[in-house]
């Protein structure tokens, strides 16, 4: 490999890696936000938005109950941010793999990424 290739790749990767650290910072930073509006609307009304210890479990439900204002949504919807947070964190990774030409870290982190995929649709399934 030439040195001005080597010098472009090492450029690109830690373009990469500042743009990993970003999303990791502002995926945080908005689910804080998110959880802390849930919060503060649960504070403010004495109310989780929903009938005794019936709560939002699917995405579908998070989505209307976040859109209809109930706390507990709310929350819920900023705990997802959270996990899909290292998610999108793995997706970028894939794409430096690529970049580097690493086929065997791209296979790893695509694998990775399969499984994090079918466990957060287990978990939103319920099934």
């Amino acid at each position: 490999m030439s040195e001005k290739k080597k010098t472009t790749t090492a450029a690109e990767m830690v373009q990469v890696e500042t743009i990993i650290g970003r999303i990791l910072q502002v995926g945080v930073v908005l689910s804080a936000i998110v959880m802390g509006i849930g919060l503060v609307l649960l504070l403010a009304t004495g109310d989780s938005g929903y009938a005794g210890d019936t709560v939002p479990l699917t995405m579908g439900a998070i989505l209307l109950g976040s859109w209809q204002l109930k706390s507990y949504a709310i929350m819920m919807l900023g705990t997802y941010c959270l996990i899909l947070t290292p998610v999108l964190r793995v997706v970028v990774s894939i794409y430096a793999f690529y970049k580097e030409r690493d086929r065997l870290y791209v296979m790893i982190t695509t694998l990775v990424l399969i499984i994090l995929l079918i466990a957060l649709l287990i978990g939103l399934t319920g099934k």
